[in-house]
């Protein structure tokens, strides 16, 4: 605990842990099972860059080993530490459970600040790192299956890959020993997007249900709502992408690290990622209001905030001052468990990490079955779909021909009925059906006991549960 008494991120994760494990009926010895991380493994190692011996520390943690491989991503940062990785490892486990993805959680990370290398030395590092980890099978498609998380892209993913590959050369199932790879190698289209199309995904099932969005203050639909999103990486710039294009949300506010944006008429989300990409911040974007204190940005009015960046930005020093009634938490622990029991008070409804983002490991479940399975989705199916539709359309226009009723199909429909579904609408699919599915169990909850008054303690209730009966069926 910090001397402002804010709890550190690993212990919120715990006590949100508590809070529900304390409304269930748990023997106190499986709880505590549950409760703890398995194991942390530290890995100092050597590369030789500019001349001279550099020494990295990373980590690989496994929180639980319920289902195996364990699943979790591997973060670059220059303030990765244990706590952390096992507090985000906690989090996978959850999150895993509560989509019912068939992974333990578990999550690893690496002291580096990307931006001070060149691409060359990144994947020096990267294999370096690999190898470490796949020697003592922390890397493998039965065991522990990476992905790609904050710093880490396809790039090193596909690395990775390549590195196992190099040490297990007569593993036919290799490349599914991490998944976030690019579609030329191993990878599933719609992986990139992923965690950003499911936070889409869970705003739309929130707002199918009239009771939940009241429940808010809200009312209606998506469209037209004025969001504030923090940080445009990978997550935040989809996200944002999706509700403004799709939904018809208005960005009002985007945070990054030199400041925020804000614009009642709505950012143009594109135009800003690319003045990101050009100058490194958000500064001197013409148009729109600038503010120097980004994190300001966050009391400011809008109907739903989505902190997308990093954890522990909503906390004790600006709960009480955020406006929002409806938050998604887009990026893993941005609310800690000081500012969630301010912010419950307030009635303000949080839409939870453990379910918001977990787009990502759902889709990265189904790029590890593509693998095992050594078959794209829709490679058996698509044009069989394709003929049946076919003849249905045949009989229509010969129906329509013998009768005499002389009926014209809507323009387009012949042509999108007629074509098969391909990899990225499947996944989308999945994707969507999952993100409902897990909602759905939630509100359940939400809403059938008096004393769970939120959808955080939700969640984990039900992904406790799910863990537990792991647990039994294996004896414990």
């Amino acid at each position: 605990m910090s001397v402002t008494g804010e709890p550190s991120f690993r212990q919120s994760v715990d006590l949100m842990f508590n809070r529900a494990a304390s409304m269930m009926d748990l023997p106190p010895g499986l709880e505590e099972k549950i409760r703890v991380c398995n194991a942390t493994y530290t890995v100092r190692f050597g590369v030789r860059l500019r001349g001279e011996i550099r020494t990295f520390t990373g980590y690989r943690s496994v929180h639980s080993e319920h289902f195996e491989p364990a699943k979790g991503g591997i973060r670059y940062a220059p303030n990765v530490n244990q706590d952390e990785v096992e507090a985000l490892a906690a989090l996978m486990t959850y999150k895993c459970a509560l989509v019912e993805a068939p992974f333990g959680g578990s999550k690893g990370g690496l002291c580096i600040d990307p931006r001070q290398y060149e691409e060359h030395e990144l994947e020096q590092i990267t294999r370096r790192f690999a190898y470490e980890l796949i020697k003592r099978d922390m890397i493998n498609p039965a065991q522990n299956v990476p992905a790609p998380d904050m710093g880490t892209g396809e790039k090193e993913m596909a690395i990775i890959a390549d590195q196992y590959a190099r040490m297990n050369t007569t593993d036919i199932n290799g490349k599914a020993c991490v998944t976030g790879k690019p579609p030329h190698a191993g990878g599933i289209r719609g992986r990139v997007e992923a965690t950003g199309r499911g936070v889409q995904y869970a705003l739309q099932e929130f707002f199918r249900h009239p009771e939940d969005v009241a429940a808010a203050g809200l009312g209606g639909s998506l469209d037209g709502k004025r969001i504030i999103v923090q940080g445009l990486g990978n997550v935040g710039y989809h996200a944002a992408k999706f509700l403004s294009e799709e939904d018809g949300a208005k960005i009002v506010g985007i945070i990054e690290r030199d400041g925020a944006l804000l614009d009642p008429e709505g950012l143009d989300v594109e135009a800003v990622k690319n003045h990101i990409a050009r100058t490194g911040g958000v500064d001197m974007f013409p148009g729109p209001r600038y503010i120097k204190d980004g994190v300001k940005a966050l009391e400011e009015e809008c109907d739903i905030l989505i902190p997308a960046a990093l954890e522990g930005v909503i906390n004790l020093q600006n709960a009480a001052n955020i406006k929002a009634p409806l938050i998604i938490e887009a990026a893993n622990g941005p609310v800690t468990a000081g500012a969630d029991e301010i912010l419950r008070k307030k009635g303000t409804v949080i839409i939870p990490d453990l379910y918001a983002n977990a787009g990502g490991v759902t889709v990265s479940y189904f790029e590890w079955v593509k693998n095992l399975s050594h078959i794209r989705f829709g490679r058996m199916q698509r044009r069989q779909e394709e003929s049946r539709h076919q003849l249905i359309v045949n009989e229509l226009e010969r129906l329509s021909a013998d009768t005499g009723i002389g009926w014209q199909l809507t323009p387009n429909f012949k042509e999108k009925y007629l074509r098969g579904a391909d990899e990225l609408e499947l996944v989308r699919s999945g994707l969507d059906d999952t993100m409902r599915s897990a909602y759905q169990s939630m509100r359940e909850v939400w809403h059938s006991r008096n004393d769970v008054t939120d959808l955080r303690t939700a969640g984990f209730m039900v992904s406790i549960g799910r863990v537990a009966a792991s647990y039994r069926a294996k004896g414990l």
